[in-house]
């Protein structure tokens, strides 16, 4: 390193005792021949030595030339930095610090730079341009301003090659106010060229604002003065992509092609990777089989174009090419294809393109492994990802010390592979183990996801606002925003929903990310306020399948039917075509809102009018539907009809029906062909159990309860939880550990007694045990929706709306409770159970029975 061999070294005193006269002599001697002629370092060391013991005549700058020749700055600086300052030998002070450029050794620039000014040399406009390019590439904002204020002072403001440097620095180091002032400058002067419009517009790309970048080159082509050459096209083709403006891609591959500029092998692998980036392909591979002249980099434009758009077919197709063409595979091309196995949730798939690249010799970088990770994610193939988290261990974490993001963007992947694959626990060890300063918001995000998406919704908000709170605040971006919404959905969190939908309006955030408004949809409509959800979506500028379907979604959650029916006539009358999944939610919404004619109808139109071919899940869905309706015959005979093998959704839709309708004999049916599926849960048997409790048949309940203990199978205890003034309140059935528990229970004894005499009667049949009615009454009575509700009631202010949530079905006889208790207090009763929302309000309830 130079660094260390700037100090002043002792130099032999022979040379010393040359003279000026000798040392400046330019007169050609055999000394001279002899130096240029140097092939190696020992070589030039010979030389050197006869000149000092013979006292020959020479000149030093053939010595230093020797010695820059045989790769040795250490002797030649030696040599320098003993010589007077002169303007005719600043070339060898430049020599130097151009190499260590070169060389990546910046910090070595700017040393040089330093030592030189130290002993009196001036630098030229030759030397700034080198040590201005050392500070952009070090992001050293501070050291460039102050080597912008010497040139300035020394009189090179206007030199163009120099002040070109100093825009091109401002614009690496992210300063781009301050390069634009200085190319403003340039152009008021009138010494800008073509380089000058080149390093505004590479500033405004690099810093990601493309909008600015595409009006500098349109203002560039609009200037006569200048014209636009490879490199503008190479430099400006990026942010096309990254403003998705591929018109304006279009018209300057049109330029390339008129003015020549499209053999340059640059310019055609730029203008194939914008296409690709747009999602264009097939323009992308027009312009790559029309190339002349290919390499690695057009073949990799589309590999990963392909990939990244899901095309994993084409992809491998143009990798086993490049491999028939013995074209070389370098990191890129691998990963991505690991990439596009990834994507498509082909995580095996990528796990062997990776022992592939291993066979092959090719070393994997941080992108390999991200992709990998996301590989093993998809496919939750957990020991495969900690193997990968060994390799990160030994061979990227904390080695590429050039660049340390690296690191943070590896463990990233490795806290999202480690929650995709259900180890949270882990997951958050690693989050916890990145220094504060060190987590970007990536770290954040898919730690507060990874919670959202795998149950764990409570830590996922808390997570969020400890982001928020934080000494070092980090500004959330859409897909955290995104992430705590999802949170908020599965918790029914509506308090904290609004709180984050108002965040992200006084923050500004741009809508045009149109996902973030979904999940506001979905938030909305899942934590009980519909009519919100309306709002968002009617306020969307932009719309896709996602937002029809949540809205449809949530219309046939809260039994809104009939408006989840109208807004799909909508999403076809805005020329969207209706796929399978949108036909579940159209069914969904005709059961849950008992509009059984409408739900045939669409079920029958589905193949004939649209096209989709009725699967599993919407023969599901029609068995849910006649089974509400008491219609189990037809139930039955459609699903000995189906196509397909049913699956035991199915099944559990008819034993549901079984329930309601008191059907024993068919019910006893139904669980003898879901234990033939070998997929029986605990609602399947809780199912039979209550159909043979209602029955009376306790023997049989008893029998049921027993196979559940032998095959290990245990109920899923009921829970309810409400929303209170600080936070949740959870409740168990016949819970008694909350600090008010004795006010609930008198509460609800109040409640009971008050509904009895306007006509509550307890529906027995709910309580499964063979006991007494009264006794039953008592069970009932512990129910946790109704100590749910009873808190609320005791701590909510009157005329506000109460949100209970429940996992499980609500209770009949709990939904008959609330019903007559939505009759004497002055609340909307706002209840989510695991099937739907019911809104209780005087005395009546949304689900009008379908539930």
């Amino acid at each position: 390193m130079l660094c260390v061999l700037l100090c002043l070294r002792p130099v032999s005193k022979h040379l010393t005792s040359i003279t000026t006269s000798a040392l400046f002599s330019t007169k050609p001697t055999t000394t001279s021949i002899l130096l240029r002629q140097c092939k190696s370092l020992l070589q030039a060391k010979l030389n050197h030595q006869q000149i000092l013991v013979q006292g020959l005549t020479h000149t030093v700058t053939d010595l230093i030339a020797a010695y820059v020749a045989c790769n040795a700055p250490s002797q030649a600086l030696a040599l320098l930095q003993r010589l007077v300052p002169c303007p005719s030998i600043v070339f060898w002070w430049n020599v130097l610090i151009r190499s260590a450029v070169r060389s990546g050794l910046l910090y070595d620039v700017l040393c040089l730079h330093g030592r030189m000014q130290m002993l009196g040399w001036r630098p030229d406009h030759y030397t700034y341009p080198f040590v201005l390019k050392a500070c952009a590439e070090l992001h050293m904002f501070s050291r460039g301003s102050s080597v912008h204020a010497a040139l300035y002072a020394n009189g090179f403001d206007s030199n163009v090659f120099v002040c070109n440097a100093v825009v091109a620095m401002y614009g690496r180091c992210g300063a781009l106010n301050d390069a634009r002032k200085m190319f403003d400058e340039l152009l008021e002067r009138g010494i800008g060229d073509v380089v000058s419009w080149n390093s505004i517009v590479s500033a405004y790309v690099q810093s990601g604002d493309s909008k600015n970048a595409l009006s500098m080159f349109d203002r560039m082509m609009g200037d006569f003065s200048v014209r636009p050459d490879a490199f503008s096209l190479v430099n400006v083709l990026p942010a096309c992509a990254s403003a998705g403006a591929p018109m304006w891609g279009k018209q300057i591959h049109s330029y390339a092609i008129r003015r020549g500029l499209f053999e340059d092998v640059f310019v055609g692998n730029a203008v194939v990777d914008m296409y690709a980036k747009c999602e264009m392909m097939d323009e992308a591979n027009k312009v790559f089989e029309r190339m002349e002249e290919k390499d690695v980099v057009s073949w990799n434009a589309m590999v990963t174009g392909y990939s990244q758009i899901g095309r994993l077919d084409d992809a491998i197709g143009f990798f086993e090419k490049m491999r028939e063409e013995k074209i070389e595979l370098n990191v890129v091309t691998w990963s991505a294809v690991i990439a596009g196995y990834a994507q498509r949730g082909h995580g095996y798939g990528a796990l062997d393109v990776f022992r592939q690249m291993q066979a092959c010799g090719s070393e994997p970088n941080a992108v390999t492994l991200i992709s990998l990770l996301s590989g093993c994610a998809s496919a939750g193939a957990l020991i495969h990802g900690k193997e990968t988290h060994c390799y990160a261990i030994k061979w990227i974490l904390n080695l590429d010390r050039n660049d340390p993001g690296n690191d943070i963007m590896v463990i990233n992947g490795l806290i999202d592979m480690y929650t995709k694959c259900k180890s949270p626990k882990v997951a958050r060890m690693m989050f916890d183990s990145v220094a504060p300063k060190k987590r970007n918001v990536v770290t954040w995000t898919v730690m507060i996801g990874g919670y959202a998406q795998h149950g764990e919704a409570n830590e996922a908000l808390e997570l969020f606002y400890q982001m928020l709170r934080q000494d070092f605040p980090l500004k959330p971006n859409a897909f955290t925003i995104s992430c705590a919404l999802m949170a908020c959905a599965r918790l029914g969190a509506l308090r904290f929903g609004k709180q984050i939908h108002a965040f992200v309006l006084r923050n500004q955030y741009d809508f045009v990310k149109v996902f973030v408004a979904n999940c506001l949809v979905d938030m909305y409509s899942k934590s009980g306020d519909i009519d919100a959800a309306r709002a968002v979506f009617d306020y969307m500028q932009q719309r896709n399948a996602v937002s029809w379907t949540s809205l449809m979604t949530g219309y046939g959650m809260h039994g809104r039917g009939e408006e989840a029916l109208q807004v799909f006539d909508e999403m076809r009358s805005v020329g969207l075509v209706p796929d399978g999944v949108t036909f579940v939610v159209v069914l969904y919404a005709c059961s849950h809102s008992g509009m059984v004619d409408e739900g045939m109808r669409y079920f029958n139109s589905m193949s004939t009018d649209f096209g989709v071919v009725p699967g599993a899940e919407h023969y599901a869905c029609m068995v849910d539907i006649l089974g509400r309706a008491g219609r189990l015959d037809a139930a039955l005979a459609l699903i000995k009809g189906m196509p397909m093998q049913p699956t035991p959704i199915t099944w559990v839709a008819l034993l549901s029906a079984c329930r309601t309708h008191g059907n024993v004999e068919l019910g006893e049916y139904v669980a003898h062909q879901l234990s033939e599926t070998e997929r029986e849960n605990d609602s399947s048997y809780t199912l039979l159990s209550n159909i043979y409790a209602n029955a009376r048949r306790w023997k049989d309940v008893a029998r049921i309860r027993l196979l559940m203990k032998h095959t290990g199978i245990k109920k899923k205890p009921g829970c309810s939880w409400v929303q209170g003034k600080k936070g949740n309140a959870t409740f168990f059935v016949g819970d008694r550990t909350h600090p008010q528990s004795q006010e609930i229970y008198e509460t609800l004894a109040d409640l009971i007694k008050r509904i009895k005499e306007i006509g509550y009667v307890p529906e027995t049949s709910y309580a499964l045990h063979d006991v007494d009615d009264e006794e039953k009454g008592d069970l009932l009575f512990e129910h946790s929706e109704k100590l749910a509700l009873a808190y609320a009631i005791l701590t909510t202010p009157p005329g506000t709306p109460i949100r209970i949530t429940k996992n499980l079905r609500v209770c009949g006889d709990c939904h008959s409770a609330i019903t007559y208790i939505s009759k004497i207090v002055e609340h909307e009763i706002i209840l989510r159970d695991s099937s739907r929302f019911h809104h209780f309000k005087n005395g009546s309830c949304s689900c009008r029975g379908y539930w």
